[in-house]
């Protein structure tokens, strides 16, 4: 009898779209984000934190049990070590979290972008400074123009741009963390979320107790949008940790900058957040630093013509 034929795997070229579809979601859901919190703009930011952390928190565990990661859940929080680990994160993001917040609701969204742009950069900087990392002139170049933008705000309004500043330097330290430890990222903003859970169930305990609470006493979509602040949080980051194992970094390092660019758009042209000629040009400085910063990661990810790699081994070209 004629065994089934086995399906066919998946084409690369196929595998690449959906990669870039996942990334081109992660990065728009990410991009949208001030819509959503402007929608809870008459919530207090740590509630909604709050609502953010449970609602993560309950989605991430039926996730980790659906697939089968409740054994390595318990023997993270059974490790003292990785417990204070996922503290320091925890309070890393949510503080990251709760800024953001913040300043979506209280029109500093074009601040927020700007963090988010200088991002890839401030993430090279903590390269050289904890990892001793090495970098060649064209990064050092694209570092020197992000902070001409930054002194360029600086001089031209007399304040530091402390949201940016803040955004970056806490995401990006987040990040080292995460890389360093090799954390799965599920699993790991599962912990975070967990770990953090007691205090925002506390707190919505006391707000509740005290009739402030937002969830069941204002309206009908505005506990809707408390309760999807589970979901909102994890399908980007699904479609990131998808767009991550199908396409090369430097292609999702690129498209990265959708986030940041969809932000602005929404800042200036929606909510219509003043944008001077002192922020043409600090944000002038900031994109002329990506593009080199870009070009420079492109050519060193792009794969190399036979010829130069048979001439690295000392073959004729």
């Amino acid at each position: 009898m004629a065994q089934p034929a086995s399906p066919a795997a998946p084409h690369p070229s196929d595998l690449s779209l959906i990669g870039v579809a996942s990334a081109l979601g992660c990065f728009g859901l990410w991009g949208a984000f001030p819509i959503y919190f402007k929608l809870l703009g008459h919530v207090p930011a740590l509630e909604v934190l709050a609502h953010r952390v449970l609602w993560s928190a309950v989605l991430l565990l039926g996730l980790v049990l659906a697939q089968g990661q409740w054994p390595a859940l318990r023997a993270e929080f059974r490790n003292r070590c990785r417990l204070r680990f996922y503290l320091v994160t925890a309070l890393l993001i949510s503080g990251n979290w709760l800024l953001y917040i913040w300043a979506v609701q209280h029109g500093r969204i074009l601040e927020a972008s700007l963090g988010y742009y200088i991002n890839p950069l401030v993430n090279v900087l903590l390269g050289v400074l904890v990892l001793h990392e090495r970098l060649n002139p064209r990064q050092w170049a694209a570092i020197a123009l992000a902070v001409g933008g930054v002194l360029v705000l600086v001089v031209g309004h007399g304040v530091l741009p402390w949201i940016s500043l803040t955004l970056a330097l806490s995401f990006g330290s987040y990040g080292l963390l995460r890389k360093k430890a090799g954390h799965a990222a599920t699993l790991g903003l599962c912990m975070e979320t967990v770990l953090l859970t007691p205090v925002a169930l506390l707190f919505l305990a006391i707000l509740a107790a005290r009739g402030a609470g937002a969830l069941g006493a204002v309206d009908r979509p505005t506990d809707l949008l408390l309760l999807a602040a589970g979901p909102v949080t994890v399908v980007p980051l699904l479609l990131f940790l998808q767009a991550t194992r199908l396409l090369r970094l430097s292609t999702v390092g690129l498209i990265q900058y959708l986030t940041p660019t969809l932000q602005f758009l929404l800042a200036v042209a929606l909510y219509r957040e003043p944008f001077t000629l002192i922020h043409w040009a600090a944000f002038g400085f900031i994109w002329l630093a990506l593009v080199l910063y870009s070009a420079d990661a492109w050519f060193s990810y792009r794969p190399r013509p036979a010829w130069a790699t048979a001439s690295r081994h000392g073959a004729p070209p």
